[in-house]
């Protein structure tokens, strides 16, 4: 019997990533209400697609296959039907940053986080402050 997990609750988490942190994403279609392809976004970055493949993502061999020669370089990619996406990128643009499924009504069903990306030590590698005239709530 295939897993259950649609029993999902609401989060507000995020992660948080120290400046210049190298991240490495694996996203997986579990196909649990039915495969489909989805095509994830993230703001702010461009990142590098080092690994797909169809099926269950096996974290003992499949890194192994790894193209870290010349990867593709996107801000979208397609995460297979049934399957899964490996991808690469450096956190040095400090602020908060969206990823999320393009398809709308699957960001509604939650497939979306925030990545919060840490001020550098050097000037040019921090968040710059609110305008004065910043409106409030």
């Amino acid at each position: 019997m295939p897993p259950n997990n649609t029993v999902v609750g609401n989060g507000t988490k995020a992660a948080v990533l120290r400046f210049n942190a190298s991240v490495e994403l694996v996203v997986q279609d579990t196909s649990i209400l039915g495969a489909e392809s989805h095509p994830l976004h993230l703001h702010g970055f461009n990142f590098f697609v080092v690994g797909e493949g169809s099926g269950n993502f096996d974290p003992n061999g499949d890194p192994g296959k790894f193209n870290l020669v010349d990867p593709v370089e996107r801000n979208t990619v397609g995460i297979p039907s049934g399957g899964w996406v490996a991808v690469r990128f450096l956190a040095d643009n400090p602020g908060v940053w969206f990823m999320h499924c393009h398809f709308e009504v699957h960001t509604s069903w939650g497939l979306k986080m925030a990545w919060i990306v840490l001020d550098g030590p050097l000037p040019n590698q921090k968040l710059p402050p609110p305008p004065f005239d910043l409106p409030m709530c």
